[in-house]
């Protein structure tokens, strides 16, 4: 999986780039077809912003997460990451079992 990482009003330091890779690598576990992530973190007067995006089985999934710590919002927004490709990808299962079911009931009648 490629990560791009980008700062805003913020230096990336290792220790940034070490907690951010942390949290995908559980994300690349998860979800294996996802194949590119970009984060950028933000830094204004009072409040840490962690932002992602990536492509996830045919649709783009984004997540947002604010808080008074960055690695706290680099947390939060894996969560809530997790939680969006989680419903992408019952979304996408739960429409594979409509067309296989619907293929079953006209091989039925045809009989």
């Amino acid at each position: 999986m490629q990560i791009n990482i980008t700062g805003h009003h913020v230096e990336i330091t290792g220790a940034i780039r070490d907690a951010v890779n942390a949290n995908m690598e559980k994300i690349q576990h998860q979800f294996p077809d996802v194949a590119s992530i970009h984060v950028i973190a933000t830094v204004e007067k009072h409040e840490q912003i962690a932002e992602v995006s990536t492509h996830y089985l045919g649709q783009d999934v984004s997540a947002k997460a604010r808080a008074g710590d960055l690695y706290q919002a680099i947390n939060e927004m894996t969560g809530k990451l997790t939680g969006l490709l989680k419903r992408q990808k019952e979304k996408v299962k739960s429409h594979s079992h409509e067309k296989l079911q619907q293929v079953e009931e006209t091989e039925i009648e045809q009989d």
